[in-house]
């Protein structure tokens, strides 16, 4: 088998697709080192994980975690690193300005920040050929007031954000007055696209794509990160993700949150250059190592059941039910999700959750801010101030 015994470093271990993709490569036959920034995240508790190292947190150290990383790679003897969280651009910073002797399964740090941009984003899309919504840039108080009259019309979002955190949709004018747009934190207007919400995640190596899951979130986080995933088959949504990766010669990880109009036409909103949940509709460990890693063919998504987080729907999904009249579609949703924490001979890390859900809590606790917001805190990069 290809690949055996390698060693592969996979950072932002609090995320379950982390613990996922440890437990893919783990039983290809890799040995599969974790890192992060917590005490004890979720994946530490897996069979998947030969080792956790804790790293400084890189957004408010950036250069003791490149330090730490540096010094991580030597003493493991590190072949390939992946992210799967927005550490990404620290570690892209990192390998621009170290001689790293790993591989970073990721673009450089200026291909990362231009897709993360939402309006850089959508102006690359624009560039590839492909329709997209308006959308405008807003750098001061003038630039969101030549837009305020089309508020009805209009979706507002920082340009650097997650989670659909700050997302103002078709905000009365009241509402507008919060927001300060400046060239330090800009923000976009973009147009109202009304439709069918689609989700991608993709593996790409030099442009070709290698792996692709379409999918759909039936419940969040809030109104932010889905916690309920069901698959979907769009040809129009895969063209556009292939019409990109090609494009951009992308390797890595890309995800992308597009819409489906009632005509059949897919746009872009914005793209998230790391992995989300799409990841969870792969399970065979083999084909998936072979296609992202070796350079094998693509693989299709083998999961067939929708994806869940049974811990996360009792906290977020069931009081939305309550509120909606939506008691009777949480229960089916519950009967037919797939807890995407299992995993055969694996069962440690369900139980770790709660080990990992009462750290964030604290932070939250003591930081005055939402147990999202805690989550990814110390590794968020909002734009080139974090860094440069």
């Amino acid at each position: 088998m290809p690949g055996v015994d390698k060693t592969v470093l996979i950072t932002g271990a609090r995320a379950p697709v982390a613990l996922h993709l440890a437990r893919l490569l783990d039983a290809a036959g890799r040995r599969v080192i974790l890192a992060d920034t917590p005490t004890r995240p979720i994946a530490t508790a897996s069979k998947a994980c030969a080792r956790y190292h804790r790293l400084p947190p890189p957004r408010f150290e950036p250069g003791a975690y490149a330090e730490a990383v540096e010094a991580l790679v030597r003493a493991e003897s590190i072949e390939l690193v992946i992210p799967t969280c927005e550490e990404v651009f620290y570690l892209a910073l990192a390998w621009r300005e170290r001689p790293m002797r790993a591989q970073l399964f990721a673009p450089g740090i200026e291909q990362l920040a231009e897709v993360h941009n939402k309006h850089a984003f959508i102006r690359l899309a624009q560039r590839l050929g492909l329709a997209v919504p308006e959308t405008t840039l807003l750098k001061s108080r003038d630039d969101l007031e030549a837009v305020r009259s089309h508020w009805r019309n209009l979706v507002f979002k920082p340009v650097w954000s997650r989670f659909a955190s700050h997302v103002l949709l078709r905000p009365t004018p009241d509402f507008l007055d919060a927001i300060a747009p400046s060239p330090a934190t800009p923000w976009v207007a973009q147009r109202f696209v009304d439709g069918d919400e689609i989700s991608a995640y993709a593996v790409a190596r030099a442009g070709k794509l290698k792996a692709l899951a379409l999918y759909r979130s039936l419940y969040r986080a809030g109104k932010g990160a889905g916690i309920f995933f069901e698959r979907v088959e769009d040809r129009a949504a895969r063209e556009l993700v292939e019409r990109i990766v090609a494009g951009t010669s992308w390797t890595g990880q890309i995800s992308f949150d597009l819409m489906r109009e009632t005509g059949g036409r897919v746009l872009p909103l914005e793209c998230n250059p790391r992995a989300v949940s799409g990841l969870h509709f792969f399970r065979d460990p083999v084909r998936f190592a072979d296609a992202v890693l070796e350079g094998g063919p693509e693989i299709i998504p083998d999961v067939i059941a929708p994806q869940t987080v049974r811990l996360a729907m009792w906290i977020y999904g069931l009081p939305a039910a309550l509120r909606s009249g939506g008691l009777g579609r949480f229960r089916k949703a519950m009967r037919q999700g797939q807890e995407l924490l299992d995993w055969p001979g694996d069962p440690a890390p369900v139980k770790a959750q709660w080990t990992a859900l009462s750290e964030i809590a604290g932070a939250a606790w003591r930081q005055g801010i939402s147990l999202q917001a805690a989550s990814t805190r110390d590794i968020e990069w909002n734009g080139p101030a974090d860094c440069y």
